[in-house]
């Protein structure tokens, strides 16, 4: 005869009990909170569920996604606290000498201590979809997560994104999120960036959003085109793509066809405009690889969209190029706004907008412009009620010469005299800024000075850094985490006691992809770069990439 169950009473997923007892649960989050922050020092638990909850076919874009889970563990770090205990579930069991390598990393508590506190789980199972869902088809998997909380009411969720897996896993585990509703999650869809944008008196770029479907978006062009018919490019954005994967560019004044029906073309009408960019639609340039019009608009037609005017930097920029930067907040239970960070990030791809990596900070041309707007749209958030990491990506775009301030006229610090700035979209999540920024600040102990925009260690050094999830190789391939441990101790790469150094994440990539990430830290940003640069030269010599 089986067993009976252990496990209490759950709600069917997307009930309305369901929801009713997320809400609770969030409610509790604001007293623990309020607790935890009163006394760092008293018993709490940390679950860690890294689960990339997205569209499977957005996730297939990223080679190594399976390994994305790892990009979460420098929650380990939370250790430094001696009475917090991490709970950690990942899709396959990670590499003890993964571990290992996060844990070496934390000041101030002897590694067995935190090891002692750290409970890691897996699924055993590596198919390409979402932890969260595979947690839930295990019951026993739940249920030991559940006993791995020994804290009661002290404990919380961590998560990369909050999606309708997570509301039930928490349900299910009896804690709450420290993250977005995902009742709320709309407000971070390209859609719904454009939309509080323009509540929070932000500048997005001129555009359309809320379309449907293909016949919604081939309107919303020819409608944009005749607002503005000197565009020479548009750009059609997934409403729930994420990285620049679903984006993909309109070229206007290269396109013959379009040309002939531009605005003001004899001949030309909005009937004209819309019957030829219907069929331009099929040559719209692609950023993800790969990818085929069909593929594309059948994904258009179940998430929407919006499109947007391309703006390019001015002819007479003189030098100064378009930049693309980005502000990290944090939301707290309390509805609290705080700025965390402000990165440059650097894009790559077909057109330049597939987030490849970024440094920290970002211009002090308009760093403290860039997280001043971000604020307003936070409150905008927070007034919605989203709780947890946000971040905001904006264009700082060079003004024409006679538009900029005149030399030697000093600024004010909130503002950015010889750049337009335009927001671009909401991350209601974490992402390819949050694990490099936690890195350096759990590393060093240090803080973030939202006056200068600047961060500062616990011996008061300044330090910045370059980050990137996309150092890749085919000849990195086969080389072993140890292998790769054993290069960067034996040259001095690896973090230092003067806090500088690499930091590698996506170790688990590798062997397989010939892909990891690292973050860089040094006294300054071109420091950062420099260091980069030979650290990849010598990965390169070390596998026959590159001679000498």
């Amino acid at each position: 005869m089986p067993a009976m169950s252990t496990a209490p009473y759950t709600p069917a997923p997307g009930s309305a009990e369901e929801i009713k007892r997320f809400h609770s649960l969030q409610e509790q989050l604001r007293a623990s909170f309020v607790r935890f922050s009163r006394d760092p020092a008293q018993p709490y638990t940390a679950v860690v569920i890294p689960s990339q909850s997205f569209d499977p076919r957005e996730l297939a874009k990223i080679p190594g996604v399976a390994h994305y889970e790892e990009r979460s563990l420098f929650n380990l770090m939370l250790l430094r606290h001696p009475r917090l205990n991490v709970v950690y579930v990942t899709s396959k069991r990670l590499n003890p000498l993964i571990i290992d390598y996060y844990l070496h990393q934390m000041r101030g508590v002897p590694s067995e201590h935190a090891r002692r506190r750290l409970k890691l789980l897996d699924c055993d199972d590596a198919s390409a979809r979402p932890l969260t869902a595979k947690i839930l088809e295990r019951p026993r998997l739940v249920q030991r997560v559940r006993e791995a909380i020994q804290t009661g009411d002290m404990a919380h969720m961590v998560v990369f994104n909050c999606s309708s897996l997570e509301r039930t896993l928490a349900v299910q585990l009896g804690i709450p999120i420290n993250a977005c509703d995902p009742e709320l999650m709309a407000l971070g869809s390209k859609t719904g960036s454009r939309r509080i944008f323009k509540e929070a008196g932000l500048q997005p770029a001129p555009g359309r959003e809320g379309l449907r479907d293909t016949g919604d978006l081939v309107d919303a062009l020819e409608e944009l085109w005749r607002e503005r018919p000197g565009m020479r490019r548009a750009v059609v954005k997934l409403d729930d793509s994420f990285s620049g994967e679903g984006n993909a560019i309109l070229e206007i004044a290269r396109d013959p066809a379009l040309a002939a029906a531009a605005p003001g073309v004899a001949g030309s009408s909005a009937g004209a405009r819309r019957a030829a960019l219907r069929e331009a639609l099929p040559r719209l340039r692609f950023e993800a690889a790969g990818l085929t019009w069909p593929e594309y608009q059948a994904q258009f037609e179940i998430m929407g969209g919006v499109c947007e005017q391309w703006i390019d930097a001015p002819d007479d920029a003189g030098g100064l190029e378009k930049r693309s930067p980005s502000v990290q907040l944090r939301i707290n239970p309390l509805r609290e706004v705080q700025a965390v960070s402000t990165h440059d990030q650097v894009l790559g791809g077909p057109g330049g907008q597939v987030f490849m990596g970024a440094s920290f900070p970002a211009d002090r041309r308009y760093r403290l412009a860039i997280q001043r707007e971000a604020m307003k749209a936070g409150r905008a958030l927070a007034r919605r009620g989203a709780i947890g990491r946000a971040a905001i990506d904006f264009l700082a775009v060079p003004k024409p010469a006679s538009e900029r301030a005149e030399e030697g006229a000093p600024p004010r610090p909130e503002e950015a005299p010889d750049f337009d700035l335009y927001a671009v979209e909401i991350n209601l999540r974490q992402g390819g800024t949050t694990h490099p920024f936690n890195t350096l600040k759990f590393i060093t102990d240090g803080r973030y000075d939202e006056r200068s925009g600047l961060f500062f260690t616990a011996q008061g050094r300044e330090r910045c850094y370059f980050a990137t999830d996309t150092l890749q190789a085919p000849e990195y391939r086969g080389v072993l985490p140890f292998d790769l441990m054993d290069l960067l101790v034996v040259n001095g790469f690896h973090f230092r006691s003067d806090e500088t150094g690499v930091v590698f994440h996506l170790l688990g990539c590798l062997s397989e992809f010939g892909k990891l990430g690292c973050t860089v830290i040094a006294p300054t940003v071109p420091g950062a770069k420099l260091l980069y640069a030979e650290t990849v030269a010598l990965l390169d010599r070390a596998t026959g990439r590159a001679k000498g």
